[in-house]
């Protein structure tokens, strides 16, 4: 093939008409594709979301299938001065904008109040222990009452004025009041003193039995004696006189 003949064939109709065919087929799979997309993702559409707080579950999820929303549930929480099943919070927000289909999780309020172990405090630790400790765990305390004992020392937890002990299940929104030692002997407390017991002198043994070795005294010695006192004879009588 020549040259000219090569270049001659551009200027066929029959070419030039497949070239245009295909470029129109081309055009229309995008427009196609695009505008098939848009109607899948819902493009160009926008929905507010409502303000769903403080409303019953049920309400709230009947306003969501209105504007074509979803509600799901993910977390409970508890505020004693609100309903069981009021919505607590949600995301999104209220305001946002998003597509048909969208969901709403929510935290709603739980229908009675939750729970908490009383750890083991009495009797086991300081005043300031205890406040810390029971702080931390969410418990709500009233300022302590003090009563006699060892200073700051915890004797007992009080719960709307019974007492509680270690292990029961106290409702997170009730009020405790700690009960701790003042540092002073109630007056009703009796004390029985015993004399002390000193050790005993080491080498020395205090002992009431008698000595089997009892002391020997000397009689009194007689005039003559060795001792220097002379011993007294015997009186004797004068002889008789010889005529």
């Amino acid at each position: 093939m020549t040259l000219s003949q090569f270049f001659g064939k551009f200027k066929s109709r029959y070419l030039w008409g497949n070239l245009a065919a295909m470029a129109v087929v081309v055009l229309l799979l995008a427009f196609g594709v695009k505008f098939g997309l848009d109607v899948y993702t819902h493009h160009g559409e926008a929905i507010s979301i409502p303000n769903l707080l403080h409303k019953n579950i049920n309400d709230a999820d009947e306003v969501a299938k209105q504007l074509q929303l979803q509600l799901e549930v993910v977390d409970t929480g508890y505020v004693k001065r609100l309903p069981p099943g009021a919505i607590l919070a949600q995301s999104p927000a209220a305001g946002e904008r998003v597509k048909s289909g969208h969901k709403i999780y929510v935290t709603i309020n739980a229908t009675k109040s939750p729970t908490i172990t009383l750890p083991d405090v009495i009797d086991n630790s300081s005043l300031r222990e205890a406040m810390a400790k029971l702080s931390a765990m969410g418990f709500h305390l009233l300022p302590p009452q003090f009563i006699p004992g060892e200073k700051d020392w915890v004797y007992g937890i009080l719960m709307d004025g019974k007492h509680v002990v270690y292990g029961d299940k106290i409702p997170i929104d009730a009020k405790l009041t700690i009960q701790a030692g003042n540092g002073m002997r109630s007056p009703t407390d009796s004390v029985d003193y015993v004399d002390p017991v000193y050790p005993e002198e080491e080498g020395f043994t205090e002992t009431t039995e008698t000595d089997q070795f009892e002391e020997v005294k000397e009689p009194p010695s007689e005039e003559g004696s060795p001792t220097g006192k002379q011993k007294q004879e015997p009186h004797q009588q004068p002889a008789p006189e010889t005529k």
